[in-house]
């Protein structure tokens, strides 16, 4: 992914107001320019003063889209079940993927619809496709022999699916 500036971020929410956009607080990181870019396919982020709002900035051929998401509250989840990622198709214990809510954009959102998707719950999508973190408690990991730049296109479709959905209103 491309590196952003904050300008540039804030200005890609498309559903909520430019007050709201205004209001969030960026990830840690990006003050000190720590964010790992050239590791990412999209940002994705819990906002530190609202842990039950997520961010996710995705690029695309028009710019990038930033979305508010609503994140579950934590629960305690069994370790014995497990589930997918439906972004990276990253397998997970049950408290590794969490639901995912988006407002959708315009007058849909404004009236309280919404849609979800099952991602992994630290957002970190791109890392695990690169091997740079494992799921916690899984002992078996499925090997694909989708190369590198397939699972990452296959991500960012299933990104941009919901994206997609989102932004239709």
């Amino acid at each position: 992914m491309e590196p952003l500036d904050e300008r540039a971020i804030r200005a890609s929410f498309v559903n909520c107001s430019k007050g709201e956009a205004s209001r969030i607080k960026l990830p840690a990181g990006f003050a000190d320019g720590s964010v790992p870019w050239s590791d990412l396919d999209f940002l994705g982020w819990t906002d530190p003063g609202a842990p039950q709002r997520a961010l996710l900035v995705v690029p695309g051929a028009d710019g990038p889209t930033g979305m508010v998401l609503r994140r579950p509250s934590e629960r305690k989840v069994s370790a014995l079940r497990s589930s997918m990622c439906r972004i990276c198709l990253t397998d997970h214990a049950a408290s590794g993927v969490a639901l995912f809510v988006a407002p959708l954009a315009g007058p849909a959102g404004r009236n309280g619809n919404t849609v979800g998707e099952y991602i992994c719950a630290d957002l970190a999508c791109s890392l695990y496709l690169r091997g740079k973190r494992q799921p916690k408690m899984r002992l078996v990991r499925r090997e694909e022999t989708l190369s590198l730049a397939e699972r990452v296109d296959r991500a960012l479709t299933n990104l941009a699916a919901f994206t997609g959905r989102v932004v239709a209103g």
